[in-house]
Formats: structure tokens, C-alpha cells, sequence
């Protein structure tokens, strides 16, 4: 029988991007500086959705439009072109969707920000949310009540966490790792929240609190364990010149979930996530840099290094027959369109 649930469902602030590439380094006070590199889009949790749907998962996202044009471009980018459900969003009068001015120079960004608080909470979009094969969530200190409930239909939690503002780094939350099937933070993180210092120290530690433990090391590549299976992998990142690093981390999540449901070997989850991340960052903007299995094919079709070839090889086995259309990249700027 066909298994006609969501293969992702996510839940999130969503943010129009508009990011600036090329700029050598920060502005300061008083200084113009201007650039070739620019493109906007959809973002926040956006990412995370079009890195899912562009790798052929179902994906449903309830997040919160305004009604304003950048929430009709950003909901008309995720529908229309990206093949996102957006049946459990709601758009809201009178609220205006959040910006976020972005940049780039170097490994690294700046934001800037303008924003109010949504008016519907997470849990208030989800409701009783659907049942659903993975959730991609961002774990925060007050828990979310739909994790629970998703957990208990069946759905496995693919969770990651972000900077903690207070550096407390409180070890409270580590607790939500029991509704977790895997776990995906940054060595930053999770050397904070484990009191380690060092990424696989913290990874040991982590892996006695949920099935899957995945450490990301930047430059570095990532390591992970699998409890489920006994594996373990250690996995360095492609030498990539990083044009804008937004969203890379969302990325390379979504793109271990797409592998994970494939029942793929854990060194291959890792390497195709350290992949995806990788050909992110040499385009603009945060979802419409995703590779999608496009990007993934073109990239493995003119590889002519034999080292990366071999420990690439399993990308002949796993690559769809049709990998799809070329993806759309972030534009300069919106099309005129209907607007």
C-alpha cells in the first residue's frame, strides 16, 4: 500500500531574504560599498522546505505569510515553483513578513533583521499535527507541545538548535532528546550543551540520548553515530570556494533526512549531506541555493577527481534516472509577474 504521508513536515518563521555577495568584508560607519552579487528569496524555515522538496520529499510547512508583497512572493516561490504544502500556513492581516538583509563576505554573514512576532505560535499552526514520516524542528528552551504529539503518531524528530544568547547553555534542554530520532547540531553547540571540548567528545556524549547523533564541523566535515545500525562516520567537507554560507546548515539537515529515508549506510548520509551543504554556498541566498538532485547530478557528471569519485561512487547507484529540471537560483529581484 502507498504511504501517502508528508515525508517532511516543518513548522517555522519564514523571512524574505535579500543578500548581498562579494563585499570583501563588513561596512563600516559612513562607507558605501557597492557589488555585483545580490539575490532574494525566501527564507528562515524556507530552507529547510525547498532543500526537502527539491530532493523529491513530500514536504508540508505551516508557517505565517503577511500580507504584504514579500509574503505573496514568498508564498508564490514555495507553492507554485518549489512544489511545497502550504495547506497548514495561514496568512495574516495586517502583519508584515519579516526581512532579513544579509551579508556575505568571506565564510561567514551579518543580518539584519525587521520583524514582530508572528501572531499564530507553532503549536497553534500545527494543532494536532498530521502524521508525517520526519519533522525537521529547532529545538528551543521552552518546549514545543506538537513535537510530543508528532512524536506520538510515529513521526521521527530530526532536530538541531541554535546559538544560546545568555550562554547558559542550559543542559535542560538536552532533555527533548528523548522525543528525538536524531540530533544535528554544530561542534559549537554541541560541545556547549555537553560540557566538552571537542566535537567527537561531544558526540559520544550525545549519542547515550538519542539514536542518531550527528556533529557538524563546519571546514572540518562532521562526524556522526548510529546507535540503530553500530555505525559511525567521519566525513571532511569539499574544498569549495563559499560564496554565501546562509542556510547551509539547514541544507545539510535536510539532505541527511532525504538520504535517512532512503535506508542509506551512515557514511553515505554524511558525505551526501556534506555534499549538499557544500554546493549551497556558491549561490546566493538560503533555499534557493539548494542543489536539489539536479545540482547533486550535474556536480557528480563532471567530477574528474578520482579521490572524490571513489568516495562519491555510491552517487552512480543513488542518483535518479531523471534528476529533474534546473533549479531556479535567487534572483537579483523579484519578477514583476501579477505583482
Amino acid at each position: 500500500m502507498d504511504d501517502d504521508r508528508p515525508d517532511v513536515l516543518l513548522t517555522g518563521l519564514l523571512f524574505y531574504d535579500l543578500v548581498l555577495t562579494g563585499l570583501g568584508g563588513p561596512p563600516t560607519p559612513g562607507e558605501e560599498i557597492w557589488t555585483a552579487g545580490m539575490g532574494c528569496g525566501p527564507g528562515g524555515i524556507a530552507n529547510l522546505a525547498v532543500a526537502a522538496s527539491r530532493f523529491g520529499l513530500r514536504t508540508s510547512l505551516a508557517t505565517v505569510f503577511g500580507d504584504d508583497f514579500y509574503g505573496e512572493y514568498c508564498r508564490d516561490v514555495l507553492d507554485d515553483q518549489e512544489g511545497v504544502d502550504l495547506s497548514l500556513s495561514r496568512t495574516a492581516d495586517d502583519w508584515p513578513t519579516p526581512v532579513t538583509v544579509s551579508l556575505a563576505h568571506g565564510n561567514d554573514r551579518a543580518l539584519v533583521t525587521h520583524g514582530q512576532e508572528p501572531p499564530y505560535s507553532q503549536d497553534a499552526l500545527m494543532g494536532d499535527p498530521p502524521e508525517a514520516r520526519t519533522a525537521l524542528v529547532h529545538l528551543e528552551a521552552e518546549p514545543r507541545e506538537w513535537i510530543a504529539r508528532a512524536a506520538a503518531n510515529g513521526t521521527h524528530i530530526y532536530a538541531d538548535v541554535g546559538w544560546d544568547p545568555t550562554r547558559q547553555w542550559s543542559t535542560d534542554l538536552l532533555d527533548q532528546l528523548k522525543l528525538c530520532h536524531a540530533f544535528l547540531p554544530n561542534e559549537t553547540e554541541a560541545m556547549a550543551y555537553t560540557r566538552t571540548d571537542s566535537a567527537v567528545a561531544a558526540l559520544g556524549t550525545l549519542s547515550e540520548l538519542v539514536p542518531v547523533a550527528v556533529v557538524t564541523r563546519g571546514g572540518d566535515g562532521a562526524v556522526a553515530v548510529d546507535q540503530t545500525t553500530g555505525e559511525y562516520a567521519d566525513v571532511p567537507a569539499l574544498d569549495i570556494d563559499v560564496l554565501d554560507a546562509t542556510g547551509a546548515g539547514d541544507v545539510f539537515g535536510a539532505s541527511f533526512v532525504a538520504a535517512s529515508l532512503g535506508g542509506w549506510p551512515l557514511e553515505e548520509r554524511l558525505r551526501f549531506a556534506a555534499l549538499a551543504a557544500g554546493l549551497s554556498v556558491r549561490h546566493p541566498g538560503g533555499a534557493l541555493a539548494a542543489p536539489g538532485w539536479y545540482g547533486v547530478d550535474r556536480w557528480w557528471r563532471s567530477l574528474a577527481d578520482r579521490e572524490l569519485k571513489t568516495a562519491y561512487g555510491f552517487l552512480s547507484d543513488r542518483i535518479p534516472a531523471d534528476p529533474g529540471p534546473p533549479v531556479r537560483y535567487a534572483p537579483v529581484t523579484p519578477p514583476a509577474r501579477q505583482f
